[in-house]
């Protein structure tokens, strides 16, 4: 079988050596290189997994942190229209009250005109019969030529009043 190998070219030592230095480099390789590139890069799989599982509880924090953001929204406006409903309400009711306050005012400045109304008319009258009863009394002075005493005239009016509202009834 030597000359069989030897035929072919092929050194039998050398070919059993480079086996047993290839055996001893792959033992060494394995000690040396293999073993910290297998743990480096399982370190690898390792943080990127990590990382991987960090990006993914932050998408989903980031996804109900804006769930929140926009259940926050809902209630603020949903707050704004109830404080614009109430601020409209409030308005409305001061509105009605500035106007019931202004129709009162109105009433009670036109009953207090008519009351001084009621006074001048009644001061006017007063005027026109104390007016009316001296030229009444002068009248009087002159058909009978004598004097009537104040108490006399105020009778004599009375009843030319008392007489002239009958008539005015009557018609």
């Amino acid at each position: 079988m030597g000359e069989a190998f030897s035929a072919l070219g092929i050194n039998l030592p050398q070919i059993i050596a480079q086996i047993v230095n290839f055996a001893i480099l792959l033992v060494i390789l394995r000690f040396t290189l293999y073993k910290p590139i297998l743990g480096m890069l399982d370190a690898r799989r390792q943080r990127i997994a990590e990382g991987l599982n960090a990006a993914e509880s932050a998408r989903e924090e980031a996804s109900e942190a804006q769930a929140s953001i926009e259940g926050q929204l809902d209630d603020a406006r949903q707050q704004s229209q109830e404080i614009l409903a109430n601020a409209q309400q409030i308005a409305t009711r001061i509105q009605d009250e500035a106007r019931s306050e202004s129709d009162r005012s109105r009433e009670t400045a036109l009953e207090r005109a008519t009351q001084e109304i009621a006074l001048e008319r009644d001061r006017a009258i007063s005027e026109l019969r104390g007016e009316f009863a001296d030229i009444t009394i002068a009248a009087t002075e002159r058909v009978i030529k004598q004097a009537v005493n104040r108490d006399d005239h105020e009778r004599i009016i009375e009843e030319t009043f008392a007489e002239s509202d009958i008539t005015e009834q009557g018609k």
